[in-house]
């Protein structure tokens, strides 16, 4: 019965393996997403002689011994993060990043949560806000006058107002870096999003970097997956 029970674990860990690669595919154009990669590992094993033992009252050593595995487990699912191709958008406050790092969101309950979708809109008071209404930190607000909103190369969002010729700088976006990506606790529950991300106890706080913004301006990235194996990233942007 034991040689069933092995053979189960196997059963249990390509069921996950097909469950990641579903999900990958499932969220093939899922705004910021990044595909996962599941990695097992062995059971403890069984010994029925072990190795270097004696085999005689002589003093003869066991040169390989008896062991018998016990099956697979799931060890880690991976956060793949690969930079990908961008493509444009319409909408003018849609951003990418370029590298590394994460948008900082403001959650209701003041706790700060990191994504990488950047899909963005105004509040009605103005505000940079996810497609959720949470507010991207540090919470810049866009005069109700401006006639033109852009996003510079080092994260510096500026406005054109009626009546100006020249665009203000009305706040500057930072990115959060972190050493360990995969180590971020994806939320997939309510209240909070599943695009966004929680740091936990075992990450150091981030360091903050500006944006790195190409030709195409302010970007906005999805996942692309072609077949059951070659997960390719894809990116949008929004050219302003």
């Amino acid at each position: 019965m034991q040689a069933l029970r092995t053979a189960a674990t196997g059963m249990a860990a390509q069921q996950l393996n097909v469950e990641v690669i579903s999900n990958n595919i499932a969220n093939m154009s899922t705004t910021g997403f990044k595909r996962r990669r599941p990695e097992f590992q062995d059971l403890i094993y069984q010994n029925l002689r072990r190795v270097g033992s004696n085999s005689s009252d002589t003093g003869t050593i066991v040169p390989a011994g008896a062991q018998v595995g016990l099956g697979v487990k799931t060890a880690a699912i991976y956060r793949i993060s690969e930079q990908g191709n961008l493509q444009q958008t319409s909408n003018t406050l849609d951003m990418a990043i370029q590298g590394n790092g994460y948008f900082q969101v403001t959650l209701p309950s003041g706790d700060t949560a990191y994504t990488r979708d950047g899909t963005f809109g105004l509040a009605s008071d103005g505000t940079i806000v996810t497609a959720d209404g949470y507010v991207v930190q540090p919470g810049v607000q866009i005069p109700n006058n401006a006639t033109a909103v852009t996003v510079n190369a080092s994260g510096q969002v500026q406005a054109t107002v009626s009546g100006q010729t020249s665009p203000q700088t009305v706040g500057q976006l930072q990115l959060a870096v972190f050493p360990n990506e995969a180590g971020l606790d994806a939320q997939g529950r309510q209240p909070v999003p599943a695009d966004l991300c929680l740091r936990t106890g075992g990450h150091r706080k981030p360091r903050f970097n500006r944006f790195r913004l190409g030709d195409a301006g302010l970007r906005r990235d999805l996942q692309r997956q072609r077949g059951d194996r070659d997960h390719q990233p894809d990116h949008r942007a929004a050219r302003l």
